[in-house]
């Protein structure tokens, strides 16, 4: 017998998560859209952009513009900022809440951002302080917390271990990632359910990927385990740089239509979220090739 909530939370990852992979530029006129067009659907909290390198990320150059125009005082707007360049970037702005990552694994670490896990841990810890101060909403997005591409299975306690560290800090959302989307379901429902048992305060928000087409099987895991936050891409839109292989982050749509079925409520409005995914669908580099999408493309 499957134990239901309600409700459940759905966190846009699409124009930042979604988008930073993507081989063309998308205009910025049409992430704008893109963004209201989620918005419209019902998205109360999203993943905007991040202030990055552009020359590492160039999809996210036009960060600045996002943010000045695409903040809404409804919705909790996010917006990545990795490091002090990033952070005093955020202060420059009107965004009030930021999300910051690490890995668990040294090796993706180091292939990321040229810096071990402790070395991460030791440069984040007094900007998430700094940020608690000035009462900034702040997120951890914990990469690798499965399986690494550069070290196979990642030990589930370190996982754990590197999430305590963060909770200590005093973040308030932990984001905890598959990757590269190799995690079983069975995997799922046990970190998570220790996730939730030893961190009953913080908001804990699943982050699947779908290279192995388990990202719902995990969502549905975790959502057992009593997690009731998702993060998803509209399109199934996503993928990381220094993950190679990894395929795109779970597809709102998707995630949307099972826990509607479900009846749990979403406050997402699929119809519209069809019409924000086709402002975006012409200036992608590939096919958008989700279930829920697929179905839809066939009735219009």
């Amino acid at each position: 017998m499957f134990n239901l909530p309600e409700k459940v939370t759905m966190i846009e990852v699409g124009p930042r998560d979604g988008l930073q992979n993507e081989k063309l530029f998308v205009p910025t006129e049409i992430k704008k859209q893109f963004i209201v067009g989620l918005r419209n659907a019902g998205l109360q909290e999203m993943e905007l952009t991040s202030f990055v390198s552009p020359k590492w990320v160039p999809q996210m150059s036009d960060a600045a513009e996002i943010v000045v125009d695409c903040l809404d005082g409804k919705t909790r707007n996010i917006v990545l900022a990795p490091n002090r360049k990033g952070i005093d970037r955020l202060y420059s702005s009107d965004c009030q809440a930021v999300a910051v990552f690490v890995g668990v694994s040294n090796s993706f670490n180091i292939k990321n951002i040229n810096k071990t896990t402790s070395d991460c841990l030791m440069e984040l810890k007094p900007l998430i302080r700094e940020l608690k101060e000035k009462n900034y909403f702040v997120r951890a997005c914990i990469s690798t917390a499965f399986y690494c591409p550069y070290e196979g299975k990642i030990v589930e306690s370190d996982t754990i271990k590197l999430c305590r560290e963060f909770v200590l800090i005093g973040v308030d959302e932990l984001s905890v990632a598959d990757t590269i989307g190799m995690a079983a379901p069975t995997e799922a429902f046990s970190l998570f359910t220790k996730l939730k048992a030893e961190f009953p305060e913080t908001m804990l928000t699943a982050h699947f990927h779908d290279t192995r087409k388990l990202a719902l099987a995990n969502i549905l895991a975790s959502l057992q385990a009593g997690i009731v936050r998702f993060d998803t891409s509209a399109g199934g839109l996503g993928g990381c740089p220094f993950a190679p292989g990894a395929a795109g982050n779970a597809a709102t749509e998707d995630v949307v239509y099972m826990f509607e079925r479900m009846g749990i409520d979403t406050g997402v409005n699929l119809a519209k979220l069809m019409d924000a995914i086709e402002v975006v669908r012409p200036h992608l580099s590939r096919q958008i090739e989700t279930g829920y999408y697929r179905l839809h493309a066939q009735t219009i």
